[in-house]
């Protein structure tokens, strides 16, 4: 565990980094705000060309931070480009062009709280595919939480999963969600670059992914001369969703890490699903119906059983 950065006379951005708990914090508010930001956009701006844009900006963002990085790390970059470049194509362009186009067809309400599952599809994945030991408590606990993710997919009620009369929208998060617990899985995997390089490299294929993705199913490259035309809101999405949920929620988590160790920053998850919730009531102006109670009330149970039982094991 590191200990904390030092110098007599630290800038702001030093104490900052030296905030353990406030950086994990401000990391889940900037993953909840993504959903928030993509919401407020919905019929201003295609869902591809709002992936494409931020990919392509955030790229264009980072690199002049991670150049230092990226080349002293070039060698293995050479080698394992095609793996880097692969994690930023499935965990940022393919999850968020699935957010984006279910935020299309759903609220900001559902799409945050079925995200907030994430930590348990994460485990249940780990069981099934790596054969990860899991106690019959925290077995019990992602049942709970994905039957959570359920009734609000179903809105309110399960047994159109028998006929899967499910919302089109809430699918295509699911869809998404589904594809971060292949990012996170393939994470351990990862080469031993640092951080700024991954997120560089990573950032690049998320672009390239964008860029395509826009040319097939966007309307073509073209679209970016549409930005011009776009409203100040959109343009203040953009500029969030560019920096933001991209570079500072990824370096403020990793530092978190860094300084506290991942089973104590772990549970700063499920702030997720409570930032994007309180922003889609205090921004968006939705409503909570019954069943997003109650889908809450089982997510959070079954990641509090789960959990529990890790801490039991460790």
């Amino acid at each position: 565990m590191r200990k904390p950065l030092s110098s007599e006379n630290r800038g702001i951005s030093a104490r900052l980094l030296d905030q353990p708990y406030l950086l994990l914090v401000l990391a889940p508010l900037f993953w909840g705000g993504n959903v928030v930001a993509a919401k407020l956009v919905v019929g201003e701006i295609d869902p591809f060309l709002l992936l494409a844009a931020r990919c392509v900006g955030a790229t264009l963002f980072i690199m002049p931070f991670a150049w230092r990085a990226v080349v002293n790390d070039w060698p293995m970059i050479r080698r394992q480009w095609w793996l880097l470049m692969s994690y930023g194509a499935i965990g940022y362009a393919l999850y968020n062009v699935l957010l984006y186009i279910g935020l299309t067809m759903t609220t900001a309400v559902n799409s945050s709280i079925e995200t907030g599952a994430l930590p348990m599809l994460i485990l249940a994945a780990n069981f099934i595919v790596f054969r990860v030991r899991a106690r019959l408590a925290q077995i019990i606990g992602v049942l709970i939480a994905i039957t959570g993710v359920g009734l609000t997919a179903t809105h309110g009620d399960l047994s159109r999963i028998l006929t899967l009369d499910v919302n089109l929208g809430d699918a295509f998060v699911l869809l998404a969600c589904l594809a971060y617990t292949v990012y996170t899985l393939a994470l351990r995997f990862r080469p031993q670059v640092h951080m700024m390089s991954f997120m560089a490299v990573a950032f690049t294929g998320a672009a390239i992914t964008g860029l395509v993705m826009l040319a097939l199913f966007g309307g073509g490259i073209g679209q970016f001369a549409t930005l011009v035309d776009k409203s100040p809101t959109v343009w203040a999405v953009l500029i969030y969703v560019m920096i933001f949920p991209s570079m500072f929620s990824q370096i403020a988590y990793a530092r978190g890490v860094e300084l506290v160790g991942p089973n104590r920053a772990a549970p700063s998850h499920n702030l997720i699903p409570v930032f994007g919730t309180l922003g889609s009531l205090l921004v968006l102006g939705e409503h909570l119906e019954l069943y997003h109670l109650a889908a809450a009330a089982l997510i959070i149970s079954g990641i509090v059983l789960a959990e529990w039982s890790a801490r039991r094991r460790a």
